[in-house]
């Protein structure tokens, strides 16, 4: 691991993109898609994101900020993309975007988007050094200076 951490490994290798029809039994009473159900699909979406990363386990270590922007409904296609923002150490934070796609119409709103913070785990369970990040695209640099000022803000609070 210590020779893939050193070469690193492109944020595009990362990611991940998981659509899911929304049912009856994932809306409330007013046919909107429980924020529990959205988390759900955004920390699935973004554990593969960081797994395919770190090509090990990862643990969801915190939700550093969720958003919902617009409610997903019954009978739209919900799609989540994530993608790993930031590598520390062991840690890695990936965002994932939630779009919402009326299938009738086409038209496509982004409902949501959260920050995840992972942890990778060696076949023991313990942390282990994820390989470093390769950012190629000035996209890619903006997400990754964004995320590190969220972690300076995250250990700033816990000092």
């Amino acid at each position: 691991m210590d020779e893939q951490r050193r070469q690193g490994k492109p944020a595009a290798g990362s990611r991940t993109e998981l659509s899911i029809a929304m049912l009856p039994q994932d809306a409330n009473p007013y046919g909107s898609i429980h924020g529990g159900v959205i988390l759900k699909h955004i920390d699935a979406a973004a554990a593969m994101a960081a797994m395919r990363h770190c090509r090990c386990n990862a643990v969801t270590v915190s939700i550093d900020q969720v958003s919902f922007l617009a409610p997903s409904r019954v009978g739209e296609l919900v799609t989540f993309k994530a993608i790993v923002n930031h590598v520390g150490t062991t840690s890695m934070e990936v965002g994932v975007r939630v779009e919402s796609e009326n299938m009738f119409s086409g038209d496509v709103r982004h409902t949501a988007s959260a920050y995840l913070t992972f942890v990778a785990l060696d076949t023991n369970g313990k942390p282990t050094p994820a390989p470093l990040l390769i950012l190629e695209t000035d996209d890619e640099r903006r997400r990754s200076e964004e995320a590190q000022n969220r972690r300076r803000r995250r250990i700033g609070d816990c000092a």
